[in-house]
This record gives structure tokens, sequence and C-alpha cells, in this order.
């Protein structure tokens, strides 16, 4: 060919304004086409590097060149309080993740949700039609579910022969059952995929019951159980499963006195553990974490 002889310029059957995703040898090649002027190849393909998140579980927002969004990315916090869950939801929020916050009552949650953009929805956690709901609202949504914590527990404290069978029956199902029914809901929609991160908050009555503490022993060593065999189905079908031993006492932010206390635990760095296990990669993933002051005593 001539240096003078145009080449023939590749033309898509579609309407040059559309953006069209085509998987090409395990990556996604965004095909930008400006109307009524195709850019030369090397400018308008820009080729989105995911590397399959199935191998990387690599969590960067997909977009087209020009900043469209491709994708609504989702991360799913059941529990949602003004303690760790603002820490986490923040700390999601800015790895560009649309939060979406439950809990029973969401009214206390209106600033942070407006701080992060999150939505929020009422929800009882123990129970499975709210659960059911819940889910099916995530899917009104438009979006793909990338992450999901449970933060939610309930804790009922006394001499055994003492205790309300009701009271006690309402804990285990906060903090058991309803684990159960979030990692129902949310691996059917991350199965689809191969790919998504559960994570459950537990504790140290998870691990070692305490005395006049057996409801709370109780749920924690239930949730414990669930996130082993979660990790053991789930795992090998890309969806990371991690159980997080939270030790200790969450420090208010919003109070002075407990700010900087060195018994007590900082949200924020809580949540940075959190994250660390979003963004493990698949060679090296774990499955439980002990977090706790250094000063406390175990």
């Amino acid at each position: 060919r001539s240096p003078n002889e145009s080449r023939p310029v590749r033309r898509s059957s579609q309407n040059h304004s559309t953006r069209r995703f085509e998987h090409v040898l395990g990556f996604e090649l965004c095909v930008g086409l400006v109307e009524g002027n195709p850019r030369p190849l090397n400018q308008s393909i820009n080729l989105v590097f995911r590397d399959d998140q199935r191998r990387r579980n690599d969590h960067t927002m997909t977009t087209c060149q020009h900043g469209s969004t491709i994708m609504k990315r989702i991360a799913l916090i059941v529990g949602a309080g003004p303690g760790l869950s603002a820490s986490l939801a923040r700390a999601l929020a800015k790895r560009a993740l649309h939060v979406v916050l439950a809990s029973r009552d969401t009214s206390d949650l209106r600033d942070l949700a407006s701080e992060v953009g999150a939505t929020t929805i009422d929800c009882d956690a123990s129970d499975r039609r709210d659960m059911a709901s819940l889910f099916e609202r995530i899917d009104a949504l438009d979006g793909s579910l990338e992450v999901a914590v449970y933060n939610a527990s309930h804790r009922v404290r006394g001499p055994i022969a003492e205790l309300d069978p009701v009271a006690v029956e309402a804990a285990i199902s906060v903090s058991g059952y309803g684990a159960f029914l979030m990692a129902h809901h949310a691996a059917k929609r991350m199965l689809v995929k191969n790919s998504g991160t559960l994570l459950f908050t537990g504790a140290s009555a998870g691990v070692k019951g305490f005395a006049e503490s057996a409801p709370f022993a109780m749920g924690k060593f239930a949730l414990r159980g669930l996130c082993q065999s979660l990790a053991r189905e789930l795992h090998p079908q890309g969806i990371h499963v991690g159980h997080i031993v939270v030790d200790g006492s969450i420090a208010d932010r919003s109070s002075p006195d407990t700010g900087h206390a060195d018994d007590m635990m900082d949200p924020d760095e809580i949540a940075k553990a959190y994250m660390a296990l979003v963004d493990q990669h698949r060679s090296a993933w774990t499955s439980e974490i002990e977090i706790r002051p250094w000063v406390e005593r175990f």
C-alpha cells in the first residue's frame, strides 16, 4: 500500500454514538465510537484490563473512555449503624461502590447516606421476608453486587436460669440466622459471575464462650461455623468469604472521651482490615482474622 493511500475504515453495524463490549480472549474491549467520526484504532479502543475478576478479584470501576460508567457496582451492609458500619460505608464508597445500608430503622443514617451517596433500606435481618425484599430492591438498582457485609448482632446477658427464652431466640436469630439469609441471597447473585466478597463481623464470643453470655456465644459460634462452611464451598467458585473476629470495644468517634483511648478500637482502622480482605488476590485469600487493641488481653 502506498504511503498516500488511505486505509479503509472498519465501521460498526451499530450506531456510532453507542459503546459496545466484546469479550475477547478473556478481556473486555470497550469500543468508544464517536458519532460520524470514528477514531483511529489506537484511540477508539480503550482496553479495560480486568484480568477476569474470577482470577484477580479486582474491584476497580469499569468505564468506557470519556468517563461513562458501564455498570453500577454495589456493596451491601446489613446491620448498618453509626459506628463501624459508617467507617465501612465511607471506605467502600471511596472504592467507587454504591453502598446500600440496611437496618431495622435507617432514619438515623440519613446524614451518612447523604455523605456517601448511599441507598437506605429498612430491614429486619432475622426476617426471611424482609431479607428477600431487601435483595429484590438491590436487584432493582440495576447493578452488580460485589461486596456484602453482615454487621448485625444482638446480645442478651444474664445467668442461664434467668434468661428470657424469647429474647434468647431473637438474639440467636439475628447473629446466626440473619447471617445465613444474607449469605443465601448474596451467593445467588455472586455465583452467576463467580466473583464477589462476603464479610461477617464476629466476636471473641465466637471463639470462646464467656460466663453469663450464652446467647451471644451461641449466635457468634453459629456465625463462625457458617463462615467456615461458606469458605470451603464458595472459595473454589470465586467468592471470597471472610470472618472478622472483633475482640474489643469500638470507639465512638463523636466522643472525645473514647476517641483516643488505648483500649478502644478505631472504627476507621478496623475498616481498613475489611478493605484488605476485599482487595486480596485470590491466590492468597484470608478466611478469618482477629483484630484487637494492642493492650487487650486474650
